[in-house]
């Protein structure tokens, strides 16, 4: 009985540590897309228009919030290791601008190297709260009270 005791706690070690070296394992997400570079070869500045470039390469996923605008094509892998906080690895960026007459004017390529990671939104709430104790939020509804829509 002492001899399986110690083989069954012998056992559950050694799967507690083979479960801790697999959680410390990185995962790796990707998101988004650009196109290869052999389909931008056959994009001609200056004779392609936008309605080719949404033939070839299709239009980027941000394309209805851009409307009339260039072009933004992105690209990230997120390396998420442990507990510690996902760190952006890679980041793509092609730029397609177009002239006035909708012809290609420009194609450009970016990279975590070329800048800074900028945040594509930004979600703040203004609070409205803030510097005022739970007695003062409390009386200050008082006003906002309408009577008649109690009774309806």
């Amino acid at each position: 009985m002492k001899d399986f005791c110690i083989r069954t706690a012998k056992a559950l070690t050694l799967l507690c540590m083979i479960g801790a070296i697999g959680a410390c394992t990185p995962l790796y997400r990707n998101h988004g897309y650009v196109p290869p570079e052999e389909d931008l070869q056959s994009l001609v500045v200056g004779v392609d228009t936008r309605a080719s470039v949404d033939d070839l390469i299709g239009a980027p996923s941000a394309s209805g919030l851009l409307s009339g605008g260039d072009y933004y094509y992105v690209r990230s892998r997120v390396r998420e290791y442990g507990a510690f906080r996902p760190e952006v690895i890679d980041r793509q960026v092609l730029a397609i601008s177009f002239n006035e007459d909708e012809t290609i004017a420009n194609i450009e390529r970016f990279n975590l190297e070329d800048g800074n990671i900028v945040p594509l939104t930004r979600r703040v709430t203004d609070s409205s709260v803030v510097g005022n104790g739970f007695l003062r939020q409390m009386l200050g509804n008082i006003g906002n009270i309408n009577p008649g829509g109690l009774f309806n």
